[in-house]
């Protein structure tokens, strides 16, 4: 049995704020893509809304690549950002920005989602973080995506960063993923018995007209339909630089643990969708401080401690991955809280939102972006 390449591609969205106000503001007006195209090429391209920047690694044979990758990707970013009167921010939602105020890419690709699902689409304000990882056998792949939906929820909670929608505090902390539940296709797949039966429920809703291509099927993990990956796509965006890496690390181990256990004919339990669903909605809804269902002990759990039982389940295969480091700022992160904690301590302490996307944008530069002595101060006081 070949072993896959464990290759990582790391996608992230960054919010483009104005400075004076906190808000998101479109970038296009400032050709920030395309002063970054030419620096950076493809890694950076537009998303539906004009206030949404994705860069995107290229495919990176370890961690190591992936932080060189990225690390350049968004001190580019910020610094073009900056150059043109604008911030990034690395959160899954704006604090208070109102999705009704802002403008479509102008993009045929963008006009035909946005008149197939209509306010759905136009709603779908929030950003995310999506991690490949190199499996270039599909059959293999298929058998690795249905044991590795039982982590999806873990990983959400340690991905959370999105406690606020139009300006209100939502009791969740990671809001973007009900926001994104309106689309159709999301959430957890159902499990499927091999890749042919794969291909047939794709080539059923190809002819039935549901969709006209699988990058229509928004599942949390699924094949990508032209690379030779598995596609994470549960994640809030973090904030950090550093936490981006270790989640990334974390989805590269679990399919690498995953593939071990397969690879010695030894298997993952598998959950039902719907078990699942339900640990997915206690990730959005708590996050870190909330507890999970131990579906063999059928037993609610800690997340944290869940936590520390997933990386000692992946540890035999870090350091054959090189990502000990990375894996081991997962701790760190357990510790700290996730970035929906870290903002809502800043909106308790404070009381302003504007304050909260201070923060954010002062995460998302740390440890990636020094300005320079001349330039103005990251926003106005």
């Amino acid at each position: 049995m070949t072993r896959p390449s464990f290759s990582l591609g790391i996608e992230e969205e960054y919010q483009s704020i104005d400075p004076e106000t906190r808000d998101l503001r479109s970038h296009i007006r400032f050709e920030i893509l395309e002063q970054g195209r030419r620096i950076l090429h493809e890694r950076v391209k537009a998303e539906m809304h004009q206030s949404v920047v994705e860069v995107g690694t290229g495919v990176c044979k370890d961690i190591a690549a992936a932080r060189a990758d990225l690390t350049e990707l968004r001190s580019e970013m910020i610094g073009l950002a900056r150059k043109n009167g604008l911030r990034l921010a690395a959160a899954a939602t704006h604090p208070f920005a109102d999705w009704r105020d802002q403008e479509i890419y102008p993009d045929a690709r963008y006009a035909t989602i946005v008149e197939d699902m209509q306010t759905v689409a136009r709603s779908n304000l929030i950003f995310g973080l999506h991690v490949h990882v190199g499996v270039e056998d599909r059959e293999t792949a298929i058998h690795l995506m249905n044991a590795a939906r039982y982590f999806l929820p873990h990983i959400l909670a340690l991905s959370s960063n999105s406690p606020f929608w139009l300006g209100m505090e939502t009791g969740l902390k990671s809001y973007r993923c009900k926001v994104f539940d309106k689309f159709p296709r999301t959430n957890i797949p159902d499990y499927f018995p091999s890749y042919g039966e794969y291909e047939s429920f794709v080539n059923l809703l190809i002819k039935t007209g549901c969709i006209d291509n699988a990058k229509k099927i928004y599942w949390d993990i699924r094949p990508h339909p032209h690379f030779p990956t598995l596609e994470f796509r549960v994640m809030d965006l973090p904030m950090r630089l550093d936490e981006t890496l270790a989640i990334a690390a974390l989805c590269q181990a679990t399919l690498a643990k995953l593939w071990k256990l397969h690879s010695n004919n030894q298997g993952f339990r598998l959950y039902r969708r719907l078990l699942i669903m339900e640990n997915k909605w206690r990730a959005a809804r708590y996050g870190l401080d909330g507890k999970l269902i131990d579906f063999g002990k059928q037993t609610e759990v800690p997340m944290r401690d869940l936590m520390l039982e997933y990386l000692h389940f992946v540890d035999d295969v870090v350091d054959d991955l090189g990502s000990r480091n990375e894996i081991n700022y997962v701790y760190k992160m357990l510790q700290e809280g996730s970035g929906a904690d870290r903002q809502l301590r800043v909106f308790r302490e404070t009381g302003d939102l504007k304050k909260v996307v201070d923060y954010i944008i002062s995460e998302t530069e740390a440890g990636v972006y020094n300005a320079p002595a001349s330039e103005a101060a990251t926003t106005n006081q």
